[in-house]
């Protein structure tokens, strides 16, 4: 049974991000649970979390990547909520509280928008925009979704569909072994197999601020090629799933079939 006023687990990826984190973890509100996830920071992004939030859960993650870094955290979950939130402070605090009510008001998937009534962005580049919008279409068109920003990362879930997601285990150790999923293609990689499983998704509007300080590890063309791998992939998926029950539903050979 779900929590009419559920305890609210934020995961919150960090790679250098100490400078940032000064300033968003402060303006956090109170929530059951916040969980930093380390991606071998070489400045004092750990100490500072600790300085900023006492109480705040740290995990070094197992791989390199944010796929992995998200999966690290989403283990260590104890809330019946979960946001992904990011560290460079573009994700507004103040939209937690909406997230977690779309989710009570009967979502699985509160999906966050920046082109939706309400989102925007100060953030995204014209190539990336456009970038997003091919992507977008064209899972919509595959996967028979109706996403309007499938590429963005703040959306928050209900803990107990984790499982859902498939996500590549984290005890894998060593960069050398880091497993498809591990990266930036997560956010896609979760979308899509959250609306083939046919979970409720709802869009949340949300406004994407400027990075604060420091420069994203994003690539346009690498993870843009990467994202298109995950729709192809999660719709071939798809499509061999639904061959093989279709063969289970067809008769055998000693089957007598009534007319």
């Amino acid at each position: 049974m779900r929590s009419p006023d559920p305890r609210i687990s934020l995961v919150i990826p960090v790679l250098n991000e100490a400078r940032n984190l000064e300033v968003v973890l402060p303006s956090l509100p109170e929530v059951h649970q916040v969980i930093l996830v380390d991606g071998h920071s070489v400045d004092d992004s750990v100490e500072v979390a600790k300085r900023c939030l006492p109480d705040i859960e740290v995990v070094t993650q197992t791989r390199g990547g944010k796929g992995n870094a998200l999966a690290c955290g989403f283990a260590r979950v104890t809330g019946d909520v979960v946001v992904m939130f990011d560290a460079d402070g573009s994700a507004a605090p103040e939209e937690i509280p909406l997230f977690a009510k779309t989710l009570v008001a009967g979502a699985d998937f509160a999906k966050g928008s920046r082109f939706t009534s309400g989102g925007g962005s100060d953030d995204i580049t014209v190539l990336r925009k456009a970038g997003n919008a091919v992507l977008n279409g064209f899972t919509n068109l595959l996967l028979r979704t109706r996403f309007t920003d499938l590429c963005y990362g703040y959306n928050a879930f209900w803990s107990d569909i984790i499982p859902a997601f498939g996500l590549p285990p984290t005890e894998l150790g060593g960069e050398s072994g880091r497993q498809w999923g591990d990266g930036f293609e997560v956010e896609t990689l979760i979308n899509c197999r959250i609306a083939l499983a046919g979970l409720k998704i709802r869009e949340v509007p949300s406004f994407e601020r400027d990075r604060m300080f420091g420069t994203s590890n994003l690539d346009t063309f690498r993870d843009g090629i990467r994202v298109l791998r995950v729709i192809l992939r999660e719709y071939s998926r798809s499509w061999r799933a639904g061959r093989r029950q279709r063969e289970r539903a067809l008769p055998g050979p000693d089957t007598v079939v009534e007319s």
